[in-house]
């Protein structure tokens, strides 16, 4: 068996662990429910069927051809700035602001798909970036015109031009003297950065006392921050395989993505209170919208991507 699991390429022997790991959880759980009936485990039991969902779409996502996967995080992309704009208060005014906003995400998505690196880089964050608020002036409506710029570009930052790192992982090239492919690399992410989640809510759910920003999101707690950020870097120790790391370059690696993940999280229950809603929509039952199961990768990928890049593939990603 072990023998059989070793001939498997990387990101199959991934795909093994997640489901291994969504398995035990679901036993466990399951265990606890028996064990514990008289406690709440309704949140947790939503997680695990989330993440059960999410697991199947994205290695399905990444075993498919390349340019079918690119099309699947430029779907996601999309709905992920869909359910942003959904709950802005908008005006008028912004409707060709907003199209544009939509339209940035298949050109940002081409620049991947053509291997324009410096493009990718900065399509969103200067090009668009100026010529927004230029589209948004034209419309002559200047109550309101500074939050309508602000929001838009914000959104379109960390739905568009976070998000799509994880489109531009599928581009890079076997690393040398590593069989590790960029679709390994984009399931390592992916794993950390979800487990980080897990293992938060863990860990604050079973010892948390200690608010950690009560105001923002007040079932986040220090205990669960700490211990789901040290239960992720000892965890990415069994996900080495996947990279070109060794054991404690991964670890470090693995603890900046717990870190930022708490951050892309906290960040967007933020939004959210300040809008008052729980979730970015429905459309996950039982867990919110698909903003609300990426939103720690909005964070957590452009932050990956580029310490791969950095120390990878410096002056070969641009001819890519």
């Amino acid at each position: 068996m072990i023998n059989a699991f070793s001939k498997l390429s990387a990101v199959h022997q991934g795909g093994v662990l997640i489901l291994a790991i969504l398995t035990a959880a679901t036993l466990i759980i399951w265990l606890l429910k028996k064990l514990k009936p008289q406690s709440n485990w309704e949140e947790l039991v939503n997680r695990i069927k989330s993440w059960w969902v999410m697991a199947a779409v994205f290695f399905g996502a990444i075993s498919l051809n390349r340019n079918i996967s690119l099309l699947f995080f430029v779907l996601l992309s999309f709905w992920a700035l869909k359910e942003y704009v959904t709950i802005l208060k908008t005006r008028r005014a912004d409707h060709w602001a907003l199209l544009l906003a939509f339209i940035a995400v298949p050109v940002q998505f081409y620049w991947i798909y053509i291997g324009w690196y410096g493009m990718f880089l900065i399509f969103i964050p200067v090009y668009i970036f100026l010529f927004l608020p230029i589209l948004l002036m034209l419309a002559q409506e200047p109550s309101g015109y500074l939050e309508s710029s602000a929001k838009i570009q914000w959104g379109l930052i960390a739905f568009v031009y976070g998000l799509s790192h994880l489109g531009y992982l599928m581009k890079l090239p076997m690393i040398g003297g590593h069989v590790i492919s960029g679709q390994a690399l984009l399931l390592f992410l992916v794993i950390i950065t979800e487990m980080n989640d897990v293992f938060q809510y863990l860990w604050g759910k079973t010892i948390g006392s200690h608010k950690i920003l009560p105001k923002i999101s007040p079932k986040k707690t220090w205990e669960g921050f700490i211990g789901g950020a040290l239960t992720t870097t000892v965890f990415s120790l069994l996900l080495k395989f996947l990279t070109p790391f060794n054991a404690c370059q991964v670890m470090l690696v693995a603890f900046t993505l717990a870190i930022a993940g708490f951050c892309g999280d906290v960040v967007m229950s933020a939004i959210k209170r300040d809008v008052g809603i729980k979730d970015f929509s429905t459309v996950i039952p039982g867990h919110g919208g698909m903003l609300d199961r990426v939103d720690s990768l909005c964070y957590t990928a452009p932050i990956f991507f580029h310490i791969i890049a950095y120390f990878y593939f410096q002056g070969v990603i641009s001819f890519l």
